[in-house]
C-alpha cells in the first residue's frame, strides 16, 4: 500500500486555482523533495496533507484512510513559520511535546539538542530564528512517526549547520517511513533525496527517482530545476 495517494486533489481560494487535478501515489520509505518556485502550490499541498486546509476537489489518502484525526497521529511537520511559544524555555518545549503525543521520544530530543549545542534552559525568546529552527527540527524529528513533513527546514540556518540538519534528517526518521522537504536550497539538500517532485502553477510537471532523471537528464536534480524554470 502507498502511504500517500492525492486523487483529483483540486484547492481554490476565492475563486482563484491553487492546485489542479493532483494525481499522485507516494511509497512508504522514501525521501523525497517537493520542489518548485514561490508560490507554486507546495505549501498549500502540505497543508492539505496535513488536514490544515479543506480540500476544493479531490480526494487525499494516508495509509488507505482519508485524512483527519489518525492521519495526524502519524505525521510529523514542521512548518515553515516558528509555532513555539517563545516564552518557553527550550526543556518546557520538550515537555510539551511529550505530554502532547504518544509518539515522541524526549531522550532522543536531548540527544540532538546536546549534538546541536543548544541549551535546554535556554528561552526561545532570546534565541536567534536560526536556533529556535533547529529546536523546532529536533521536535519534529524526535517524533516517532510515519510521514514527516519538512517545509524549509534550512531557511533559517548557516550553511555549516545544514550538513549538520541533513545527516540529523537523515539518521532519526523512523526506519520504514517517509520525508518530504519542501525547499529552495536544492543543490544542498539532494544527496539525501530518493526521489523528487517538482511542482509549478498547481500542477505536478515532474515525479520521478533521482538516479533516473539524473541520468535520463544529463544533469543534477539542481540543474534539472533550473532548466525547467529558467525565467
Amino acid at each position: 500500500m502507498e502511504l500517500i495517494e492525492l486523487k483529483n486533489v483540486s484547492k481554490s481560494f476565492g475563486g482563484k486555482s491553487v492546485l489542479r487535478n493532483i494525481d499522485i501515489k507516494i511509497p512508504k520509505g522514501k525521501i523525497i523533495g517537493l520542489l518548485g518556485r514561490n508560490g507554486a502550490g507546495k505549501t498549500t499541498l502540505i497543508k492539505l496533507i496535513n488536514d490544515l486546509l479543506t480540500l476544493t476537489g479531490g480526494k487525499i489518502l494516508i495509509n488507505g484512510k482519508p485524512v483527519g484525526v489518525e492521519s495526524k497521529k502519524i505525521i510529523s511537520y514542521l512548518p515553515e513559520r516558528t509555532y513555539l511559544d517563545k516564552s518557553m524555555r527550550v526543556c518546557d518545549a520538550v515537555k510539551f511535546f511529550s505530554d502532547f503525543y504518544d509518539n515522541f521520544d524526549s531522550d532522543k530530543a536531548y540527544r540532538l539538542l546536546s549534538d546541536l549545542g543548544l541549551d535546554n534552559n535556554s528561552k526561545l525568546s532570546k534565541m536567534s530564528k536560526g536556533m529556535q529552527e533547529k529546536v523546532q527540527l529536533v521536535l519534529v524529528m524526535s517524533r516517532q512517526a510515519e510521514l514527516y513533513i519538512l517545509d524549509e527546514p534550512l531557511g533559517g540556518v548557516d550553511p555549516a549547520t545544514r550538513d549538520y540538519i541533513l545527516d540529523t534528517i537523515l539518521s532519526n526518521f523512523n526506519e520504514g517511513a517517509t520525508v518530504i522537504i519542501s525547499t529552495h536550497l536544492i543543490s544542498d539538500i539532494e544527496r539525501i533525496l530518493d526521489e523528487v517532485i517538482f511542482i509549478d502553477n498547481g500542477e505536478i510537471v515532474l515525479y520521478g527517482e533521482c538516479d533516473k532523471l539524473r541520468e535520463s537528464e544529463n544533469g543534477s536534480i539542481d540543474e534539472i530545476f533550473r532548466r525547467m524554470f529558467r525565467c
